[in-house]
């Protein structure tokens, strides 16, 4: 039941992809209990330019029971502890087998654009995020800078050579 459900949300994942967010199993064709997801930071909030990182463990019994969702980057936000856990409801009691990966995942991106400091893991964010909004987001904003940097897109080396241009890596 589990790996018939999990095959489906891929392949759901692969035909309507969700802006900002992609998960599968890593690496390709092994594991497909064990996945990996990537959720950019949200536009107009500390994490915009972000890449987050996320670990995607499905239980046996998936859907009954939730997957196990880590936050793989590092990230100064009062839901998401410094060991990655993640504090958001549909991840524990108010977990449905209705919900899909999608769905949690888009739920996880909606989490950084607004956090709930009402229910935090973290104390250092959630006090600066309840006292001084501008210093949360400048620290935010530093880590993600910091920590949540895309990789940098591939460049055509061949042809650069080729025309005498010289690849340099950026620093």
């Amino acid at each position: 039941m589990a790996l018939r459900r999990i095959n489906k949300e891929m392949q759901e994942l692969q035909r309507n992809p969700i802006p900002g967010i992609t998960a599968a199993p890593v690496p390709p064709g092994t594991n497909p209990f064990e996945w990996v997801g990537n959720i950019e930071g949200p536009p107009d909030t500390p994490y915009a330019g972000g890449l987050f990182i996320v670990r995607i463990t499905f239980p046996q019994n998936y859907p009954f029971s939730p997957p196990s969702i880590k936050m793989q980057t590092r990230i100064y936000h009062p839901n998401i502890s410094d060991h990655g856990h993640i504090c958001v409801d549909t991840l524990s009691y108010a977990w449905s087998a209705a919900l899909s990966i999608s769905k949690v995942l888009l739920t996880i991106q909606q989490l950084l654009a607004t956090p709930n400091p009402d229910d935090p893991l973290t104390q250092g964010p959630t006090l600066a995020y309840r006292t001084n909004r501008q210093v949360f987001n400048q620290t935010a904003r530093q880590w993600t800078q910091l920590y949540a940097r895309p990789p940098p897109a591939p460049t055509n080396q061949s042809s650069q050579e080729s025309s005498g241009g010289t690849v340099c890596a950026k620093v």
